[in-house]
């Protein structure tokens, strides 16, 4: 099974790789430009680093700098970050989960959110 791949991760880890994930690329200036707290370059440099030694983000250089990439694509690593959190908050029950969120959520999801959501429970059925 794989393991959560935002696990591990501080605050600042995990809005810098959100925000690559966003971008699908970026250098340090682009990272930092989106950065909430406004956080120096030198220190977005550094985050970065840690993130392709952690195995997170690979870099290629282009001139005199480096452009930072995912190593695993975004849809995998959410849903193994789904996973972790259906392990570790709901006892690895789904039904619990897709329950809790339901209820946290009722009042914001649209027609189309909750068509969609009942198309998918209905499709699962079949199979």
């Amino acid at each position: 099974m794989a393991r959560p791949l935002r696990k591990h991760l501080s605050r600042r880890e995990g809005e810098i790789m959100d925000i690559v994930y966003r971008l699908g690329e970026g250098t340090v200036s682009d990272v930092a430009g989106l950065m909430r707290d406004d956080p120096s370059y030198d220190t977005v440099r550094v985050t970065l680093g840690i993130l392709s030694r952690k195995g997170h983000l690979r870099h290629r250089r282009e001139g005199r700098r480096y452009v930072y990439s995912p190593t695993v694509p975004h849809e995998k690593a959410t849903r193994s970050a789904l996973q972790g959190v259906v392990r570790t908050f709901f006892g690895g029950s789904p039904s619990k989960a897709i329950l809790t969120m339901l209820d946290a959520s009722a009042e914001q999801l649209t027609a189309e959110e909750l068509a969609l959501i009942a198309k998918t429970i209905e499709k699962e059925r079949k199979r």
